[in-house]
């Protein structure tokens, strides 16, 4: 039976200043991603949607490959080629079988580093975004949770929405792409992370080979601080059947000891299985709502919980009392000893599950390394979350959930 750990993390950085992450795994797929740590709040308000519209035109050409050619190279050998934007990070990843590993290399060195970014698709990309921004504020469960950011943050990075606005977006142009590529992709922000059965050595050789010639770069911009935050309730009136809620705090950043003891408070309300607090008390005794959970997420110098519920409009008030009971409750009752030992061995559970899928392990890879410096191993993790009190539940439940310090958003 194979253990957890049993193939350990590879690290080395390239003379240019790249990191890279491996892990070996038996499987003839191999995984791999550049993240850098660029993301939405990393903008000017001015810049705003610059990161997400880059990523979009990463594929539209090169130097030396037109966009029909960057698609076909890894999808013609029956790969998948893709990329995504956050808050903080921008990723290029992909899958495909392991012999056209360094094919996959030069592409990526290829995309991110010699993007023409060719006025003609910025035209049609510009098209293509607006019909994204326009289905996201179709979607009311979606545009709630940028809308209670906003409430946390004001008009700062993390509380501006990653799609831009339209103004902004039918304003951007191939100077200002090139301007933000050419002031945030460094390669001292990067990191490269790979699932693969080649070995380290080689694979350190491949991205040396076709990364490692690119110049060596520095970050020179500092994000923004997150500002003063004070609690604020808003409701807007939506022509929905549904009514939808959110109720939340700022919480901790990943760089915070008692993001562990967080994390495990917030699968036990309503973020882990069936068998959440919220679930059983709120969705399965009142039937109130076809949908309740609470999530988490960890920024580099803060964080966001928040609990979410769609409802019937003739529910709202006593679902979102219903909820206040159940923070209430994490705050004067400690869980007692049976039941939190059930819930951690839930939780570590969730998270050797979750290690186990290949292309979700390799994107936390490079996330963890480009924002930690280092990655901690999963037996590790599963100590601690072993280790973890009553106590310490209670004490971030009175940090996080107090009633003074939650705002909350309402669509009716």
């Amino acid at each position: 039976m194979q253990k957890i750990e049993e193939y350990p993390y590879c690290f080395h950085t390239l003379s240019n200043g790249i990191r890279l992450v491996h892990r070996y795994t038996p499987s003839i797929v191999s995984h791999c991603g550049l993240t850098i740590g660029i993301g939405s709040r990393d903008e000017k308000l001015s810049e705003n949607g610059t990161a997400h519209f880059v990523e979009h035109c990463l594929f539209k050409g090169t130097s030396k490959r037109k966009a029909y050619r960057i698609l076909d190279c890894i999808d013609g050998v029956g790969g998948e080629l893709n990329a995504f934007t956050t808050k903080e990070e921008t990723c290029v990843y992909g899958l495909y079988l392991q012999q056209y590993h360094e094919r996959f290399l030069e592409l990526l060195a290829d995309i991110v580093f010699h993007s023409t970014f060719p006025e003609q698709a910025i035209e049609k990309e510009k098209e293509v975004i607006l019909d994204e921004i326009n289905s996201y504020m179709d979607t009311p469960s979606e545009q709630i949770f940028d809308d209670f950011e906003y409430r946390l943050f004001g008009n700062r990075g993390l509380g501006r929405m990653i799609l831009g606005t339209p103004d902004k977006v039918k304003a951007m142009t191939r100077e200002r792409l090139q301007d933000f590529v050419r002031a945030n992709y460094t390669t001292d922000n990067m990191v490269v992370s790979t699932i693969t059965s080649i070995p380290a050595d080689k694979w350190f050789a491949m991205c040396e080979k076709h990364l490692g010639k690119e110049p060596k770069t520095e970050r020179t911009n500092k994000r923004s601080s997150i500002g003063i935050y004070k609690p604020t309730y808003k409701s807007i009136d939506r022509d929905t059947y549904q009514s939808h809620i959110i109720i939340g705090n700022r919480a901790y950043s990943y760089r915070n000891p008692k993001k562990v003891a967080f994390s495990l408070l917030n699968n036990i309300l309503g973020s882990g299985a069936m068998n959440s607090f919220l679930n059983m008390h709120i969705r399965e005794k009142y039937g109130f709502t076809y949908s309740i959970e609470s999530s988490y997420t960890a920024y580099y110098d803060t964080g966001v919980f928040s609990v979410y519920a769609s409802t019937d409009k003739k529910h709202v008030n006593r679902t979102l009392e219903l909820i206040k009971s159940e923070l209430e409750k994490l705050q004067t009752k400690p869980i007692n000893d049976k039941m939190l030992s059930r819930f951690k061995k839930q939780f570590i559970g969730q998270l050797i599950v979750n290690a186990d899928h290949n292309q979700s392990e390799m994107l936390s890879m490079g996330k963890v390394l480009l924002n930690h410096g280092r990655i901690t191993p999963l037996d590790e993790v599963c100590r601690q979350v072993a280790q973890i009190t009553s106590g310490q539940l209670l004490e971030v439940a009175k940090e996080v959930f107090s009633e003074d310090k939650l705002s909350v958003m309402e669509y009716e």
